[in-house]
């Protein structure tokens, strides 16, 4: 029976592998602190955060988000230790709330590795504290138990910090929120949860148009926020999946439920995977969640995988060390065979969490070969045969795809990485050398030009989703180097003006997005979106940037950071094709520039995190088959709908 505790309260715990669950209203900091039979925290090598999330017995999120789950493991703690005390903070600089009192009460629940619930604790009561103690594990006389705390601190993490007795608790806060801000800056941002106003028509109803809603905004970017089963919510909480289905013109807020999977299988073996097995209105729907909890089981079971090993090899080294410092040890070949017995049982956990590992991924393997024939041109790869059925679309599909994504324990399995549309996020592609063997061995620039035809391939695939006349593309190449990557574009006639070169090109083009900006957020917030001036476009807009800043002034600068910050809520995306050691002159006044893009990369690079455990995956950019000419008919396509007819 679960025990609902109370500040103060305290409950035996019946195990010692265990799972601490978070759940709260917006992105928090989650964390633990390690402390003796005194409650001194002995040193920051004995705190758990984003910026050292593993230590012996206890692993936490590597970033903020509004679900965690933190492992622990009592026994394979160090020996002094006699507490865990569990930490939650808001984070700082990312432009959320600054305090728990502005949001939903957090929720605590302490279960078993099997999700059974041992204890829970809703933290109520909280106003101006910025970081609170939640909960605490101890060891009374040879037994575990948790204590419910709900200590909060208006000081932050720092004043926290400081009162568990930690040495230069300040630096080591700005360190942690440092960590924080750098692992949203790279990861993959799970789809914010979508409200009535923001959800689309039914089909039949009518389609919105490109002029931002009524009210003057668009849904606020959210932080990466996980998409992972919930933890009980406390008590009055509503629960439900990751996205509301809910619309005035449905009958019901609830999406239908999957359509029926293959016969069941024989005992023993696994379900025939079927392809659009989730819940949805429409297929594109299901394919879309189907991908995210492939994408999410995939993050999970490797995390289950490396967590076992990591115990494994903790274990063996806890039983290595306590037969070193036995003296009877050494004495005839007892140290030998203690040795071997602590080897074979590592060896034996490793095998048996590789062999749970390989058979969540031969499941997922079989789910990916009959969902990727599936997927619309929207989803697919450009090998997908439905490009050569392409056709320009009459609606803007649920979601981009922008690449693949993979972990090392299975480099053939890829998950399609998709991103909501319309844009909420601009993106960086990233031409500088970076820490990948690919681009290491590649020469400066064969790499610059490999990012420039990366970032023609998205823009054509966004051309090639959006309605005809929706969705404009400017380029804006200072020097001209990208005229060979850009002939796709410009042969086509496609884009929405020459790309501009040239310290004048540059300004024109920035006036003209900024203007558009400028106009319509006036018009919405007037609400009088309908007396825009006839020559500004309100379709969406995407500029994008070649050599940056080559040819850029401390004018256009601050224009292009504008236009970041600013354009994507009223459909102006940024695009940048950039090597950020070239900007470094500027120091870390462009530094919001690039935390505000998703950075991706012209070759494979392990540097995106997801947003549940935070591995760090491989992101292969898109790639066109050899000798193909899927891109040419797909742009021709475009530039033929986009023609004026002839009455």
């Amino acid at each position: 029976m679960t025990a609902e505790l109370v500040r103060g309260q305290n409950h035996t715990l019946p195990q010692t592998r265990l799972e601490i669950r978070v759940s709260a209203g917006t992105p928090v900091v989650a964390g633990a602190t390690l402390g003796d039979e005194n409650g001194t925290v002995r040193g920051t090598e004995w705190i758990a955060h984003p910026g050292s999330p593993q230590l012996p017995g206890l692993e936490v999120s590597r970033q903020a988000a509004a679900d965690h789950r933190l492992a622990v493991d009592l026994d394979a703690l160090p020996g002094p230790v006699h507490r865990v005390t569990v930490l939650l903070a808001l984070p700082t600089g990312v432009g959320g709330p600054v305090r728990f009192g502005a949001v939903a009460s957090p929720f605590v629940a302490v279960t078993g590795l099997d999700g059974t619930e041992i204890a829970t604790f809703t933290l109520t009561g909280l106003d101006t504290e910025s970081a609170v103690a939640a909960l605490e594990l101890y060891r009374r006389q040879g037994a575990w138990k948790v204590r419910a705390v709900g200590q909060g601190y208006a000081g932050g993490l720092d004043a926290m910090l400081a009162d568990q007795g930690v040495p230069r608790a300040a630096e080591l806060a700005r360190s942690i929120q440092d960590a924080v801000t750098r692992a949203m800056a790279r990861s993959v941002a799970p789809p914010p949860p979508r409200t009535p106003d923001a959800d689309r028509v039914a089909p039949g109803a009518g389609a919105p148009g490109p002029v931002p809603p009524a009210d003057g905004r668009r849904p606020a970017p959210q932080q990466p926020e996980p998409i992972a089963e919930p933890a009980t919510p406390p008590p009055g909480a509503t629960t439900g999946g990751p996205i509301s289905y809910a619309h005035p013109r449905r009958q019901s807020a609830a999406p239908p439920p999957p359509p029926p999977t293959a016969p069941p299988a024989e005992p023993g073996r696994p379900a025939q995977p079927v392809a659009g097995d989730a819940t949805g209105w429409s297929m594109d729907e299901r394919l879309y969640n189907q991908i995210w909890g492939m994408f999410e089981d995939l993050a999970r079971t490797t995390a289950a995988y490396r967590s076992a090993v990591d115990f494994a090899e903790s274990r063996m080294g806890q039983e290595l060390d306590r037969t070193l410092s036995d003296p009877r040890s050494r004495i005839g070949g007892a140290g030998d065979r203690a040795r071997e017995e602590a080897r074979a049982k590592r060896d034996e956990l490793t095998t048996r969490a590789r062999e749970a590992l390989d058979r969540d991924l031969a499941q997922l393997v079989a789910e990916a070969a009959v969902v990727e024939p599936a997927l619309p041109a929207a989803f697919a790869g450009w090998d997908n045969p439905v490009w050569h059925a392409y056709r320009v679309p009459m609606e803007i599909p649920m979601a981009l795809r922008i690449g693949d994504l993979h972990l090392p324990e299975n480099p053939a399995l890829h998950i399609p990485l998709l991103v909501r549309l319309p844009l909420e996020r601009g993106m960086w592609i990233d031409s500088g050398r970076t820490t990948s063997d690919a681009a290491a061995l590649m020469d400066g620039a064969r790499l610059r030009s490999l990012a420039m035809e990366c970032a023609v391939a998205h823009a054509a695939r966004l051309l090639a989703v959006y309605p005809a006349d929706e969705f404009s593309v400017h380029v804006i190449d200072p020097a001209g180097s990208a005229a060979g990557a850009l002939a796709p574009l410009v042969r086509s006639g496609v884009l929405a003006g020459p790309p501009a070169s040239g310290a004048g090109g540059v300004a024109s083009v920035l006036a003209h997005l900024t203007r558009r900006v400028d106009l319509v957020q006036m018009a919405v917030r007037a609400g009088a979106a309908d007396s825009l001036p006839p020559d500004v476009d309100t379709g969406e807009q995407l500029l994008i940037v070649n050599d940056f800043p080559h040819g850029f002034d401390d004018r256009s600068v601050t224009q292009l950071r504008y236009l970041a910050d600013e354009g994507p809520s009223v459909g102006v995306h940024l695009m940048m094709v950039a090597d950020r050691e070239d900007a470094s002159a500027y120091g870390p006044v462009l530094d919001p520039l690039w935390r505000s893009l998703l950075r991706v990369t012209p070759v494979a690079d392990d540097h995106l995190a997801d947003p549940w455990v935070g591995h760090a995956w491989t992101y292969e950019p898109p790639r066109m088959p050899p000798g193909s000419r899927v891109l040419e008919q797909v742009l021709a396509k475009v530039a033929a709908a986009r023609r004026p007819r002839r009455p």
